[in-house]
């Protein structure tokens, strides 16, 4: 099956730029979310941190059964 595959690539021009191009799209996207994380203010990051222990919602409590 790879053989397959790796036959059929092989026969396609300019098929090595696509590995380049996924690998670079990854790389910016991976640095734009840590600039975006280390630009976030520090309040909202506590607010985000306490929800998952948060049993209130609009001041109502959640029952859980």
């Amino acid at each position: 099956m790879l053989k397959f595959i790796k036959y059929n690539l092989e026969s396609i021009d300019g098929v090595e730029i696509y590995p380049i191009i996924s690998l670079l799209l990854f790389f910016t996207v991976f640095i734009t979310m840590i600039i975006f994380v280390y630009k976030l203010p520090k309040k909202n990051i506590d607010e985000i941190s306490q929800l998952p222990l948060d049993n209130y919602i609009n001041d109502k409590e959640i029952k859980h059964e």
